[in-house]
């Protein structure tokens, strides 16, 4: 007798969003997805003035774990450093439990900063995240230059691309929806749902087609 195992997992993947101080200003595109999108979670990384970096990286983790499913995780500024020291911390499975992240507008943390709120998170972790990535670069962001942005990519094994002059990304940016990062957004949703398809599937390279600002080497910054 052949017993069927089924899959009770969520059919789609939790996607979690990094709450910071701007989160629900008005003008805030990562409080706007929260309410919007379905399957959009905010998850309360804890204090921020100043942030701690294992107490961020252990709030991150308990979000993901509550999850109880494939996640996606959606970062801006200091946040992404937390998704970072979590990866590196935890060193979880490849695409298990987070599948995708979304990696806005990273700050620099490898230099000496007068931002109290970025003592504790340098240098930063240089590994291969694992998990897919997409870190959005900004054009003009106060705190990351576009080469610094592009190298952080390159050690994350993250796709880079340009999300133009959006400063830090935060709720002053004024994004309304921002389509663009919803398109890489998007990519990765795709990325997960192949990801969790059977090695050797026949399907699971052919139906996933990358958001074309997404090059196989990571560094197209065009619009």
């Amino acid at each position: 007798m052949t017993t069927r195992r089924f899959d009770t997992r969520p059919s789609h993947p939790t996607i979690l969003t990094l709450a910071d101080a701007d989160h629900g200003k008005p003008g805030d595109w990562l409080a706007r997805w929260s309410a919007e999108r379905d399957h959009c979670v905010p998850a309360d990384l804890g204090r921020t003035d100043p942030p701690n970096r294992n107490a961020w990286a252990t709030s991150l983790g308990a979000a993901i774990r509550q999850a109880d499913g494939p996640v996606i995780l959606v970062a801006r500024g200091l946040s992404c450093l937390a998704v970072a020291w979590w990866a590196a911390l935890e060193r979880p499975l490849y695409g298990d439990p987070v599948a995708g992240a979304l990696l806005v507008a990273p700050p620099s943390v490898d230099t000496a900063s007068s931002d109290l709120r970025m003592v504790g998170f340098g240098p930063a972790p240089k590994l291969l995240l694992p998990f897919p990535s997409v870190v959005v670069a900004s054009r003009n962001d106060p705190l990351m230059t576009d080469a610094g942005a592009k190298s952080l990519a390159s050690f994350w094994g993250s796709h880079c691309i340009d999300g133009g002059e959006i400063g830090s990304a935060g709720a002053d940016a004024d994004l309304g929806e921002w389509d663009h990062g919803q398109h890489a957004l998007n990519w990765l949703l795709s990325t997960a749902d192949d990801l969790r398809r059977p090695a050797g599937s026949a399907s699971a390279a052919s139906n996933v087609v990358a958001h074309p600002a997404l090059s196989p080497r990571g560094y197209d910054l065009s619009l």
